[in-house]
């Protein structure tokens, strides 16, 4: 399951208030300055310095390529470009992306290939890794997520990306867009008189015969997003400490009430457990969400762990899920 691959291991103004960057970010390098030297120190708190804006990216994360497109970069090597095809539909990659191997086990010799003037990738990437990229090319490296400030994060790694490729203007743009249909979102369930529904975000998957279900806690970014939709997360477990990710079994969804489910899947790559494997499920079939028809797939393409624009994604068809 590509999806699992790297990840193994309000109104307005109150969003706004909320959502400041968790990273040490230099000041603002203008767009106009093509040819002017950049400095960012990223996650690591290591400072990157670059002669000008890098122009030839390579992204090894798909959070990272989407930012890159959102930006108004289309990056010239990406880690598993079938995959983001698959999932990210809110970017389009340029066919002329180079595949340079899989999220968490890129070729090095691919990415030297491609003479890059910057390498981006998260945390997740192992030191050793990185150490060997920075032998190709500078590397910033952003954090993958953080469960505990997840829409501040999200907000902070376009920041970077942007500072890096002198794309500052188009960042401020997007996350002004972000901002925008975030508030819309809650102002549309709100009209709806759903405001304080409770709601459970999760995807699933089948290794063998064995279904995990992988729930989004509120320290997920669709779960921190969800909520400040002004919905409420019924799934009161921990998640991990970066993506806000728990995992269960059908039996762990019994403790659930009635509320509305909403899971992603993906036709592409392993199908649809719930609508599935798990129709015919007794336990399944009886839980109070589905006895009462409040389970709703999103669609596909909606990637959960991307930038805005994903994430814009995910507040329209969730709004639509839970006001239809």
């Amino acid at each position: 399951m590509k999806r699992v691959t790297a990840l193994t291991a309000a109104t307005l103004a109150l969003v706004l208030t909320a959502c400041g960057s968790s990273e040490n970010v230099t000041p603002e390098a203008n767009s106009s300055n093509a040819n002017q030297p950049v400095s960012v120190t990223d996650a690591r708190n290591k400072k990157v310095d670059l002669k000008a804006p890098a122009t030839k990216v390579v992204g090894l994360e798909w959070g990272i390529v989407e930012n890159l497109i959102t930006l108004g970069v289309q990056p010239v090597g990406v880690a598993d470009v079938k995959g983001y095809n698959t999932w990210v539909s809110a970017e389009k990659l340029d066919a002329s992306a180079k595949d340079v191997g899989t999220r968490g086990e890129a070729s090095v010799d691919a990415i030297v290939a491609l003479t890059p003037d910057l390498i981006i990738t998260t945390t997740d990437e192992s030191p050793a890794t990185i150490a060997q990229l920075e032998k190709a090319a500078p590397v910033l490296v952003i954090r993958g997520a953080d469960a505990k400030n997840a829409i501040p994060q999200m907000r902070t790694n376009l920041e970077l990306v942007a500072q890096a490729v002198g794309r500052t203007d188009q960042a401020r743009t997007a996350l002004a867009d972000f901002d925008k249909k975030l508030a819309e979102g809650k102002q549309k369930l709100a009209d709806a008189g759903k405001a304080g529904t409770p709601y459970t975000m999760a995807d699933g998957y089948k290794q063998g015969s064995t279904i995990s279900i992988r729930m989004f806690t509120s320290g997920s970014l669709l779960g921190a997003v969800t909520n400040e939709l002004g919905l409420k997360n019924a799934w009161t477990g921990a998640g991990d400490p970066d993506y806000g990710l728990a995992q269960t079994d059908i039996e762990g969804l019994t403790k659930l009430k009635d509320g509305e489910f909403l899971y992603i899947a993906n036709n592409g790559d392993g199908g649809d457990v719930f609508d599935g494997d798990l129709a015919k499920n007794a336990i399944w079939k009886n839980l109070p969400f589905v006895k009462s028809g409040n389970v709703h797939r999103l669609a596909d393409g909606i990637w959960m762990f991307g930038g805005p624009k994903s994430t814009e994604q995910f507040i329209d068809a969730t709004v639509q899920a839970v006001t239809s």
